[in-house]
Parts: structure tokens; C-alpha cells; sequence
């Protein structure tokens, strides 16, 4: 899958999420790499031998204090080639719309622990 038609693919899937979710995505760029960089597995605690989807690096909104401002926005990246794994696009679409919600529950502050328990929940 090219590039321009991944990164539609994300875009999508953002504009999918409920209107109460995307009124509060301030200050937030998402965007596709090919990868994750070294620094970025580094960051994310994970090894060369698994598969980072996506990452959302910044300050989540449930640690920003008063004096929170002028700062760079935060940043989800998702990475499309963990995602050639999928051979057929309707797949590719749902693993693309988990990664997504998945990165901005960590915006508003949902740790992996809490995303784990919502999800054996369902």
C-alpha cells in the first residue's frame, strides 16, 4: 500500500472516533512513518524483535498543570510497516482504527494497564 493511501487511512479512522473525543484533540499532530526510529523503540520500551504499531509521545492530558502552555504538540506516529503483515485492506482499516484509539487513550492519560482491563472487559 503507498504512502498517500496509508496516511488517508489514519486520517479516516481519526475522523471515525466519537465528536466528544475530537473537540478535545488540542494541540496533537498524528502522523505515518515507515518505522519507528531506534530512539522511539528505545522510548517505548520495545525490542527489535516486536512490533510497534504506534506511539504516542508527550504529556497526557491528565498530567498537564496549570502552568501547562507554549509547548510543542504532542505527537502519535503510527507505523505503516507493521501493518503489511494484513493482506486485505478491511483488515488493515480495523488494526489502523485500534492503533489509533489506542494512542490517544494514552493523550487522555489511559495507561496500557487500564487499556488491558477495558478491553478483557469487552
Amino acid at each position: 500500500m503507498d504512502k498517500e493511501r496509508f496516511a488517508e487511512l489514519v486520517q479516516e479512522a481519526v475522523s471515525r472516533l466519537p465528536e466528544e473525543f475530537q473537540e478535545k484533540l488540542e494541540n496533537i499532530d498524528i502522523v505515518v512513518a515507515e518505522r519507528p526510529s531506534r530512539l522511539q523503540l528505545r522510548n517505548a520500551l520495545v525490542s527489535r524483535r516486536q512490533t510497534l504499531f504506534g506511539l504516542y509521545e508527550g504529556v497526557p492530558l491528565t498530567k498537564r498543570g496549570t502552568h501547562y502552555g507554549l509547548v510543542m504538540p504532542d505527537k502519535i506516529t503510527i507505523f505503516q510497516r507493521s501493518f503489511e503483515e494484513y493482506s486485505d485492506e478491511s483488515t488493515i482499516v480495523k488494526e489502523i482504527e485500534k492503533v489509533v484509539r489506542h494512542e490517544i487513550a494514552h493523550h487522555f492519560g489511559i495507561s496500557d494497564e487500564r487499556l488491558k482491563e477495558i478491553e478483557n472487559n469487552h
